[in-house]
């Protein structure tokens, strides 16, 4: 049996950070719970308030596309396929498009990300990551709820998803992953509910 762990997806903790951080006033369903450790909020004179309204409209749509492509497995041939291509080419581009997944910077570019807030809340966020993690192997989430673990894995669970948001919130992301608060994975309870979800 083998399950990854996705504990610091990168793509979607930016997202979640430029939600907060400029306080996007985003609608739609499915989205998940806010921060739990919030962001210092981004006050800055360049971003328009017409930024903003189209940052919030264009927030959700990025967000399932960057959900979607973190749930399924990537085909290990196009690392293999990748080899193969020139660099600078438009094939190795697109190839690495299909690997890394859409993002933010796609869209909106990098500099939304050139703030004292961004790279300080990653920083803690990381380091509070690092200081929760369990020493002792028995209690792992994923020993500590075996039982579960194991009845998903045969539904087809091979990846888990998680981002530091407030409560209990888990999705099915793909035929084969879920998505969940970092919280709903550190309670036994939570945990083995949105396991049994899976099946």
């Amino acid at each position: 049996m083998m399950i990854t762990v996705e504990d610091r997806p990168h793509f979607l903790l930016e997202l979640l950070w430029i939600r907060e951080a400029y306080a996007l006033k985003v609608d739609g369903e499915d989205l998940p719970p806010l921060l739990t450790d919030p962001p210092a909020s981004v006050q800055h004179a360049a971003v328009s308030t017409v930024a903003r309204e189209e940052w919030a409209g264009a927030w959700p749509r990025i967000w399932k596309a960057v959900v979607a492509h973190v749930g399924p497995d990537i085909d290990p041939g196009l690392f293999v396929e990748i080899q193969a291509t020139a660099n600078g080419s438009v094939e190795r581009a697109d190839l690495l498009q299909r690997i890394v997944g859409p993002s933010w910077r796609d869209e909106f570019g990098d500099s939304v990300f050139d703030h004292d807030s961004y790279s300080t809340w990653s920083r803690v966020g990381m380091d509070a990551h690092l200081a929760g993690m369990p020493t002792r192997l028995e209690d792992d989430p994923e020993r500590r709820d075996l039982p579960a673990l194991v009845s998903a894995w045969h539904a087809g669970l091979t990846k888990i998803v998680t981002i530091p948001c407030s409560g209990e919130f888990t999705r099915r992301i793909s035929e084969n992953a879920l998505l969940m608060t970092a919280a709903t994975r550190a309670d036994s309870d939570s945990y083995r509910r949105a396991l049994s979800a899976f099946i």
